[in-house]
């Protein structure tokens, strides 16, 4: 099954939450706060999504994270690659195994790459900002209060 990992859906639970406080310096114990993310995974999401280019960091007293860019303008692929690195469904694809046991007789080998291509061009048709939109889902679970799932995954 193809899922991507706790820590990048909690990144864009980070960003959505970043994006709503418009272009103000966050802390990670804000955020934290917000999102009920222990404070240092947000810490360490953010590093990583600075590493990637997706927030800015500010150091000092009045210092903080804000967003590199608009929502608009963060597509859910750069996100998922800034925390789990390339989007790649095999070993094949993402080049690290060259040498595969099953290389010479493979009947499917490069078809993969395909495959991975459609599944990132999909990613990089989604941005931030469509992930903030509501949902309309039919009904909520019994005993389930209307946000009363926000930041626990």
């Amino acid at each position: 099954m193809f899922r991507i990992s706790k820590l990048a859906d909690y990144a864009v639970v980070v960003l959505a939450d970043m994006a709503r406080q418009g272009d103000a310096l966050m802390s990670a114990a804000s955020i934290a706060e917000q999102t009920q993310i222990s404070e240092p995974t947000v810490a360490k999401v953010l590093k990583m999504l600075s590493r990637g280019g997706i927030v800015q960091s500010v150091r000092g007293a009045a210092g903080g994270y804000r967003l590199a860019r608009s929502a608009g303008a963060i597509t859910v692929v750069e996100i998922i690659e800034a925390i789990e690195g390339p989007i790649a469904l095999t070993a094949c694809v993402d080049g690290l195994e060259p040498d595969c046991a099953l290389g010479a007789c493979c009947g499917v080998r490069g078809r993969w790459d395909s495959v991975n291509q459609t599944l990132r061009s999909a990613l990089e048709g989604v941005m931030l900002a469509d992930m903030m939109r509501p949902t309309f889902r039919g009904s909520m679970r019994a005993g389930e209060e209307k946000g009363a799932t926000y930041g626990r995954h």
